[in-house]
């Protein structure tokens, strides 16, 4: 037993030292182009290393993406699960998902997920429209509190809302992305957040 936690925490910290490496790899390039060969220098593994955890370097890819979505997922169920009332949960889930663009490092793995080579990726449409939907469907969730709450009158089709208002987060998310300014990610987000509020019947005003 004991030599299997140790075979397993092995593969573990094998897989997170290649993945770990296709990001700075990425990174170096500017997300352009990072090749097997490289990652693995890098992370100072074996090519039979990779294939014990990634069928192509496609499957890294969106390993990768896959790995910081529901991570951000997570995150963010556990940051609106936290709030005060359904207003609260929706400022909390907005501002969190803009900081991702205003935070230096969290910034860095964002553009690495969303760079030309990751897109180019079989798969990645698929995967990225599962993201988007799960976001979605914790926008919806707010939504559906607050109508329930009379907090949100403004509410007349819950999943057409949360589409439209997922839509705009993830434009805010792009524009913060190529063309960061100071404090623009937090302007973005009352931006988002104002509208938002006032197309359910919410509250506009900062708590």
């Amino acid at each position: 037993m004991a030599g299997d936690d140790r075979g397993a925490a092995g593969r573990e910290d094998e897989r997170a030292r290649i993945v770990e490496a296709a990001y700075r790899c990425l990174a170096a390039s500017d997300g352009a182009s990072a090749s097997v060969g490289e990652i693995l220098a890098a992370a100072g593994l074996s090519t039979r290393a990779f294939y014990r955890h990634f069928g192509s370097k496609d499957d890294l890819l969106i390993a990768m993406f896959r790995d910081d979505a529901d991570a951000l997922t997570a995150e963010m169920r556990a940051v609106t699960a936290a709030a005060s009332s359904p207003a609260d949960a929706l400022r909390r889930l907005v501002r969190g998902t803009l900081r991702l663009t205003s935070d230096p490092r969290r910034r860095r793995r964002v553009l690495v997920m969303v760079s030309e080579e990751t897109v180019r990726a079989k798969g990645y449409a698929a995967e990225r429209a599962r993201i988007d939907a799960e976001a979605e469907g914790l926008i919806a969730a707010i939504l559906a509190g607050g109508r329930s709450a009379g907090d949100f009158r403004g509410v007349c089709d819950i999943a057409a809302d949360a589409g439209c208002i997922g839509a705009l987060l993830r434009q805010a998310v792009d524009e913060q992305l190529a063309h960061p300014s100071r404090d623009g990610a937090r302007a973005a987000a009352e931006r988002v957040i104002g509208f938002a509020l006032r197309a359910v019947g919410g509250r506009a005003g900062r708590p």
